[in-house]
């Protein structure tokens, strides 16, 4: 599918104007500052502005050894173990799985510097497009500002559910303050996550929808809104949650004012060939055209890194090329899966073609022969031409599609004493599209759909920790209450500020 490059892309000349945040989003870059006060005088250079304050979305690794990707949290939940080749291969994976982070092991310094580097940008472009500038129709400077707000506000709402108590600053960071941040409540950063996405949908700029093939990845009023229900949910603003979550899903019967609607064909939304698909609601673009590697001249990996961790290790045969032999499937949840519709666009029985003489492939630490199929590395999309392909598969990853929001506003209407039957025709929707039967609107029926539907996408957890499930579900891997609902503040980021560890850490 043809896109336009910039939001597919690495902005290497915009990402010299935003005052980033490389080892410490306390660092500040002098040269930077000083390219700042040149820049932001044209509609190109505030698209470039704007451009960097996306990429940090796309990082999956940003240094030799150093990784950021969705599917730690996928080893810490109760779908996957950690694997890799042993007890010792990836440490930050290992110490997910089996809840030894402390503040220097785990993966928590690197989702740190990709989303306080996210937010840098976003602060830095909307300190600069706030004002107007000479040349830029206000119409296209308020729909960047828009989209800067929305990606703030992404940012931190995934800052605050993996660290709890926050540094929160919305202006970039002067020189003589920068080590005197201190952290704030998670309802302080709620609460500007709020007021960001709510100026955003209020724009009118801002569009309901972009065309996919030449601004697919671009945030939307549907994705503002889809995020704001979102956050709701997480606060446990049911009322709230279900009336924003409804003007994204409208009825399952036809495709809403946004365009989005469920596919016939379930396994067809995580083809790398079917980006920004109609069910798409915030889609992370990857690329294999950067060529990034860790440690060379382009160290943020900009394609799916994901896909190498969860192939089988050493592997020869059809469909899949060779991996790390990350999270192998946990064998209860391979019972809990197989008899369902879904089983085989989620889960990748290698072992079964092994059995058949068709593969062979190296057993790796915690093997069950059962592997993440959703973002497995399929040989037809394996990149040529270009350095470490292995680390630069083409697949987005879907953050938010309709399907999860579904199940979110039945969530919510339950949880709020509202409408059932719609809750009912949601969570149903969302079965019927598979060819399951209905089932009745209760909480227990939407957590386990969603743990069906959303299997091995990254959700599990974050689902277990927010309604409280956690610590019984996860007690056999080592979860403490109290504790592991979230990540210890990274080492690093506690030499020489006022930051203060988390509790139990």
């Amino acid at each position: 599918m043809k896109r336009i490059n910039m939001f597919k892309l690495f902005a290497v000349f915009s990402l010299a104007v935003a005052a980033s945040c490389n080892k410490s989003f306390l660092d500040v870059d002098p040269k930077a500052i000083q390219l700042e006060s040149e820049f932001y005088k044209t509609s190109d250079q505030l698209l470039s502005g704007l451009i960097a304050a996306y990429d940090p979305v796309s990082w999956e690794g940003t240094a030799p050894s150093s990784y950021a990707s969705f599917i730690f949290f996928v080893a810490a939940g109760d779908e996957c173990y950690s694997g890799g080749s042993t007890a010792t291969d990836i440490p930050q994976l290992q110490a997910m799985n089996n809840y030894t982070l402390d503040a220097a092991t785990g993966p928590q310094l690197n989702f740190w510097q990709q989303y306080y580097t996210g937010v840098a940008r976003c602060n830095v472009f909307i300190n600069n497009a706030s004002k107007t500038i000479d040349g830029v129709p206000d119409a296209v400077r308020n729909r960047y500002l828009a989209e800067a707000k929305i990606l703030r506000a992404y940012y931190y709402f995934t800052l605050v559910k993996m660290f709890g108590r926050i540094p929160l600053y919305t202006v970039p960071l002067e020189k003589s303050t920068i080590y005197t941040v201190s952290q704030v409540p998670p309802e302080t950063v709620y609460a500007q996550v709020e007021k960001d996405l709510k100026e955003a949908i209020a724009e009118t700029s801002l569009p309901d929808k972009v065309p996919a093939a030449t601004e697919g990845g671009r945030f939307t009023r549907g994705t503002a809104k889809a995020l704001l229900g979102k956050v709701y949910l997480y606060e446990k603003k049911w009322s709230d949650a279900a009336q924003a979550l409804s003007e994204v899903n409208g009825t399952p019967e036809a495709a809403n004012i946004y365009g989005y609607k469920l596919l016939e064909n379930y396994s067809d939304i995580f083809r790398p060939d079917n980006e920004f698909n109609a069910e798409a609601i915030l889609e992370i673009c990857h690329t294999a055209k950067a060529g990034s590697r860790a440690g060379g001249p382009i160290s943020s990996i900009e394609g799916m890194m994901t896909s190498l961790y969860v192939g089988p290790r050493t592997y020869n045969g059809p469909v899949y090329t060779f991996g790390w032999g990350v999270c192998p499937i946990i064998p209860a949840f391979y019972e809990f899966m197989r008899a369902d519709p879904r089983y085989r666009a989620t889960i990748a029985n290698i072992d079964s073609l092994v059995a058949l003489k068709q593969a062979s492939y190296v057993p790796g630490y915690l093997n069950t022969g059962k592997f993440i199929q959703k973002f497995a590395p399929l040989k037809q999309f394996r990149p040529t031409g270009i350095p470490a392909a292995q680390l630069n598969y083409p697949q987005n990853y879907i953050e938010i599609r309709l399907a999860d929001t579904y199940l979110m506003e039945a969530e919510a209407l339950l949880q709020s004493g509202g409408d059932a039957v719609r809750a009912a025709t949601l969570l149903n929707a969302v079965r019927v599209r598979v060819g399951l039967p209905a089932a009745a609107a209760t909480l227990e029926n939407v957590y386990n759909e969603r743990r069906l539907e959303l299997a091995t996408e990254g959700h599990r957890w974050f689902d277990l920790v927010r309604t409280g499930q956690a610590p019984s579900v996860l007690a056999s891997k080592g979860f403490k209450a109290n504790k592991n609902e979230v990540l210890p503040i990274p080492l690093f980021e506690l030499t020489n500020t006022k930051l203060v560890q988390n509790a139990g850490y």
